[in-house]
């Protein structure tokens, strides 16, 4: 076992469960950071899967899954660094008239990607607790899938180049839209008003609704698991500063395999459901002998 230090090239957002980490609060004679300039953690999560840009980063789940399908060399953590409930991010434009959730069939609903995690959430939770039939919604895209090797179904239609999500809902060319944590437009309501009651239902059903984990590449698992579980412990104890400091959403978030089993299994079922991967994978592949073992 080698004592050097490593260093790792890493992409992780400015969250308050990250916060004492990239502050440097926290430190190690085993592993060091180099943070990725990226704003905005999502847009680099295409470089990840079609570069292997990065030695550890954050990533989607469902891109996760669908990097698997494809064998990219990285590996799951049970580190979980964004979730919210999901049922606030669809809205649409009351100007244009009434809609409700169960309204969806033959409407056009855009979503900035058709394979991205909040959009697979969100159309299980129109099927499951609204009955909509999702065959019979017109998908508008706006973005690429992060993997080149997928290709969006045929249902699917992509926005004219230079739409924008918010204006198209405004002006009528969307009947609705997954829109993200917060509504881009004043004018704009949420599709499901109880929204709130409706997440809790759901979770205590399914489990929370995962947005990003970490991934760590699968040689550093293989050759170095001193080195994986020490990321993990400092993950773990930059979040558990985050739930110290009073941070309510870090306190939603799970460390560890069998905390977010239930959440994994509805993330995978609907994945598959909506055809983004070609098998129902078990939650522990996701993992190897190393990360399945964290705590």
């Amino acid at each position: 076992m080698t004592s050097q230090k490593t260093n790792l090239f890493t992409l992780l957002g400015d969250y308050p469960v990250a916060r004492a980490l990239k502050s440097g609060e926290l430190r190690s004679d085993l592993v060091g950071f180099t943070y990725a300039d990226i704003k905005v953690a999502n847009t680099g999560f295409k470089p990840l899967v079609r570069e292997q840009k990065f030695d550890l980063s954050e990533l989607a789940i469902v891109t996760y899954l669908q990097a698997k399908t494809y064998n990219k060399p990285y590996v799951l953590m049970p580190a979980v660094v964004v979730a919210r409930g999901q049922h606030h991010t669809i809205a649409y434009n009351p100007e244009r008239g009434p809609l409700t959730a169960s309204d969806l069939a033959g409407k056009r609903v855009g979503v900035r990607a058709y394979t991205v995690t909040t959009g697979v959430w969100v159309r299980g939770i129109l099927k499951e607790q609204y009955g909509v039939d999702l065959g019979k919604v017109k998908w508008v895209t706006f973005e690429d899938p992060h993997l080149a090797e997928y290709t969006d179904p045929a249902f699917v239609e992509r926005a004219p180049a230079g739409k924008n999500i918010a204006q198209m809902l405004l002006d009528g060319e969307l009947d609705a839209a997954i829109v993200g944590d917060k509504l881009p437009d004043p004018r704009l309501k949420h599709l499901i008003p109880d929204h709130e009651a409706a997440s809790k239902a759901w979770a205590d059903k399914h489990g929370y609704t995962i947005n990003h984990l970490m991934v760590i590449r699968n040689e550093l698992s293989r050759t170095r698991p001193d080195l994986v579980r020490e990321v993990f412990r400092l993950l773990k104890e930059s979040h558990d500063a985050a739930v110290h400091a009073g941070d309510k959403n870090a306190a939603t978030l799970q460390f560890g395999l069998e905390p977010n089993r239930r959440s994994l299994e509805t993330i995978i079922d609907l994945t598959f459901d909506q055809k983004l991967i070609s098998r129902r994978f078990s939650v522990d592949e996701l993992f190897d002998d190393i990360t399945r073992t964290l705590t």
